[in-house]
């Protein structure tokens, strides 16, 4: 429709996914219409398929050795720059959450605020955690032995649907900055924070493929992500029917993965290491003394 000030018409948007660093359409072709909390047109989304799933664990696996090597100093001054670039971006993610959430633009600014501040605090955690997880182990023999906490592989992540980006970035962060890499699939009614966060991170330090956004139903992607023998841990947090989430649990037994179960989250409140330290594991390493 033509725009009160200039009689054009407005160029209405299809937002693509995001996957190995750059922008897909789903293969299936599909799109859904994305509407704000009023009802009113936004844009269109992709609806990703099985097939993108697949892609978009292949490009996490491919990355997750590269990115899984950089030393923790460098990680955390990636997810720093993500922070950057969101500050940059503040006026649009704004609108967007306000547009979504149906908040007030001073709310949503609070919102933005938290989700910036978010990747800081997982940005300075990533030279530390070692140290807080990790330890130096007593042992009766002439050995040292050390335990030291190592990325899991990759993390799946049904993300929050009622927090389009606090939520996501709560999900997001905590499992990249140890060394894995993430797919994730956005809130399905409040999908623009998530592809205007994916824009950040293709134009941020963040290597392709270490975070994959997928735009669509988890309902429909959930199983075959819980149920993929290369995905090594799932995050249930935007799963709200626990009968659904038992099924994915039941899925994702088939190769062991670690399983992070839904829970009643209150996304504002500090986000402490419990997500940090879920999706680590522990190497012991035993090295003779006088050798």
């Amino acid at each position: 429709m033509p725009t009160k000030d200039s009689g054009r018409l407005e160029v209405r948007k299809t937002y693509k996914l995001y996957v190995g660093g750059a922008f897909p359409r789903s293969e299936s072709g599909r799109s859904y219409v994305v509407n704000n909390a009023k009802g009113k047109f936004l844009a269109n989304a992709s609806q990703a398929s099985r097939k993108d799933a697949r892609d978009a664990v292949v490009a996490a696996r491919k990355a997750f050795g590269g990115w899984s090597a950089k030393t923790a100093y460098n990680r955390g001054q990636i997810l720093y720059r993500i922070a950057e670039v969101m500050e940059g971006r503040h006026e649009q993610f704004s609108a967007e959450v306000a547009a979504s959430e149906g908040l007030s633009i001073a709310k949503a600014r609070g919102v933005v605020d938290a989700s910036i501040d978010r990747w800081v605090w997982y940005a300075g955690w990533a030279d530390k955690i070692a140290q807080v997880v990790g330890s130096s182990n007593p042992v009766a023999g002439p050995y040292f032995d050390f335990s030291l906490p190592e990325a899991t592989g990759v993390v799946a992540v049904l993300a929050p649907q009622e927090s389009s980006l606090l939520g996501l970035t709560s999900v997001i962060a905590p499992a990249i900055v140890s060394g894995n890499t993430v797919v994730a699939v956005s809130s399905f009614e409040r999908p623009l924070p998530a592809v205007t966060l994916g824009e950040v991170m293709a134009t941020s330090d963040l290597p392709g493929g270490v975070v994959n956004i997928l735009t669509g139903s988890a309902t429909e992607i959930g199983p075959w992500l819980a149920s993929h023998l290369d995905v090594n841990a799932i995050d249930l947090a935007g799963i709200d029917d626990l009968d659904e989430a038992r099924e994915l649990e039941a899925a994702a037994a088939e190769n062991l993965k670690r399983v992070r179960r839904p829970a009643d989250e209150d996304w504002a409140e500090s986000p402490g290491l419990s997500r940090l330290t879920q999706y680590l594991e522990l190497k012991t390493v035993w090295h003779p003394i006088g050798v």
